[in-house]
């Protein structure tokens, strides 16, 4: 899946040394501002944003948004059933070959407690929930695409890229169905053990 938004993400061009005119991932003015309302300091955070817009950010959650991290392949999954069977999904990132699902603020210790029923438990991979008192890492606003040595690469990247100012985020209850389908359809591979739900 290679989505970065539908609308949000513009390609540009650019002078950099190794490329003459590279293609740049960049995520709109909505999503940003977005973005920065999860800060205590939003307009600090858009100030950082201009002067190094390839670098990584670390933001809280339980501001704006919760987030679900979970295994890169099975997060691929979990993505396919939103899209199939359920309202979709908001903003996705990989990082650190984890992937990153934003939901509503509060969702992260629900889907917790959910998941605490062994019924589940046993289905579904190790997750982790991070709600409010975590902070995740979220990939760069640009990314230089087709140039491996140029900045932005290595540090994440959007699959799903924030595209508004208010973007629909998924509830525990449907993201809990998802990775539950996901985990049962054929050929998903077996969970070793009891999924691990932690906060950070």
């Amino acid at each position: 899946m290679e989505i970065w938004t539908q609308q949000s993400v513009t390609q540009q061009s650019v002078s950099y040394p190794s490329v003459m005119h590279p293609s740049v991932e960049c995520v709109g003015a909505a999503g940003e501002a977005w973005l920065a309302s999860a800060s205590e300091y939003p307009r600090s955070m858009r100030a950082l944003w201009e002067s190094r817009p390839w670098a990584p950010s670390v933001l809280p959650c339980g501001r704006a948004f919760d987030v679900i991290s979970m295994p890169a392949l099975f997060g691929r999954r979990v993505l396919d059933e939103l899209w199939a069977s359920g309202p979709g999904c908001g903003p996705v990132a990989v990082h650190r070959g984890r992937l990153l699902l934003f939901v509503q603020p509060g969702a992260a210790p629900r889907l917790r407690r959910l998941l605490a029923w062994e019924e589940w438990a046993r289905d579904v991979p190790p997750l982790l929930c991070h709600g409010k008192g975590d902070a995740v890492t979220v990939p760069p606003l640009q990314r230089m695409v087709n140039s491996p040595d140029s900045p932005g690469q290595g540090a994440g990247r959007w699959i799903v890229a924030p595209e508004r100012r208010a973007p629909r985020l998924p509830g525990a209850a449907v993201v809990l169905w998802a990775c539950v389908r996901a985990a049962r359809e054929p050929g998903a591979p077996v969970a070793a053990g009891a999924a691990v739900v932690t906060g950070g």
